[in-house]
């Protein structure tokens, strides 16, 4: 008995980190020095802890490792040590391909970038031909994405788009970037439940940052059955942004006007839509539990809070190109 069970554990072990992760993101900013990444994947906080946050390695100052695809502890951590030695991203991934632990790196999947001795940028990425399709990756000067076991390349592309094109800081565009991967199935395994993946997370250290000390660390290790994590995470992140004195949220709070605000219990919301391209309204509480989803299509909406306990929440609206804006509501 003791030996089916230890076999079951070594099945159990080996089904949860042979698909880490999905689709990444690991960028750096040359103005700020800021190194960060975001990711999600069909893997929680039920299968490992953090879910997909396992595949995050980041050195304040120096660069950033993202290791994915049947994920290894110890490739992860030779990719550290070798970043500690001063070896360029490439240099590491030919390490790494030439001593992958179980001497098999067609199925690991890897993105990192750096700080060279001068302060340039490098990045680079490897996708083994052994990977889950769909899989593939994208590098820029400074920055690489990369995902497998995806609906296709518009996953990664869509990443990059919203990466380049979003102002603000370095978490804002990783933020940005995961948003492009919001869409049912980008990671194949979650189709079934109609979201992008189970798990999600934005990180970005600063210069004086320290080894798991980040300036933003937010993660969703698990959401309840067909929730979307990255809009939970984006609820985490509107109200950081809102902590650091930023602007209220990344779209217009004028999006839309709800009343009454505060909300006697068991009343309905009422929410006027002033955006024409707003899709679906949100409600969360304060953790990034999704709690009421709705789809627009109106500009009247009224909204059931019957279940809703007295409190402090979140009602986030999502514009058709990615941009959202928030407000609170209070219960009594």
């Amino acid at each position: 008995m003791k030996k089916l069970l230890f076999f079951m554990l070594l099945i159990s072990t080996s089904i949860f980190l042979q698909s880490q992760d999905t689709f990444s993101i690991i960028a750096l900013d040359t103005i700020t020095g800021e190194i960060g990444g975001a990711g999600a994947s069909c893997i929680d906080d039920n299968a490992i802890a953090g879910g997909v946050l396992i595949i995050n390695d980041i050195i304040p100052g120096r660069g950033g490792i993202h290791t994915q695809a049947y994920w290894r502890p110890q490739n992860q951590q030779n990719a550290h040590d070798r970043m500690v030695e001063g070896m360029s991203p490439q240099e590491i991934i030919d390490w790494l391909i030439e001593n992958d632990v179980q001497n098999y790196p067609a199925i690991r999947q890897y993105g990192i970038v750096d700080f060279d001795s001068d302060g340039h940028p490098r990045s680079a990425a490897f996708t083994g031909s052994q990977c889950d399709d769909y899989k593939n990756h994208i590098i820029g000067p400074n920055y690489a994405i990369q995902g497998n076991i995806l609906l296709g390349q518009q996953i990664l592309d869509s990443m990059e788009m919203r990466f380049l094109n979003t102002e603000g800081m370095l978490a804002e565009k990783l933020m940005a970037a995961l948003q492009g991967a919001n869409v049912p199935g980008a990671d194949t395994r979650c189709m079934g439940e109609g979201v992008s993946s189970l798990s999600a997370f934005v990180r970005v250290a600063q210069t004086s940052d320290t080894m798991g000390t980040y300036f933003c660390d937010l993660v969703v290790p698990e959401t309840p059955y067909g929730i979307e994590p990255i809009d939970s995470l984006q609820v985490l992140f509107d109200n950081w942004l809102i902590s650091l004195d930023q602007t209220e949220t990344p779209a217009n709070s004028e999006a839309f006007i709800m009343s009454p605000n505060p909300l006697q219990r068991g009343n309905k919301l009422r929410i006027d839509i002033a955006a024409q391209d707003i899709e679906r309204i949100l409600v969360f509480d304060q953790s990034g539990r999704a709690l009421i989803r709705m789809e627009v299509h109106r500009d009247r909406l009224f909204v059931d809070t019957s279940d809703l306990q007295s409190g402090v929440y979140v009602v986030q609206v999502f514009a058709k190109d990615g941009k959202t804006a928030s407000k609170k509501l209070i219960i009594k």
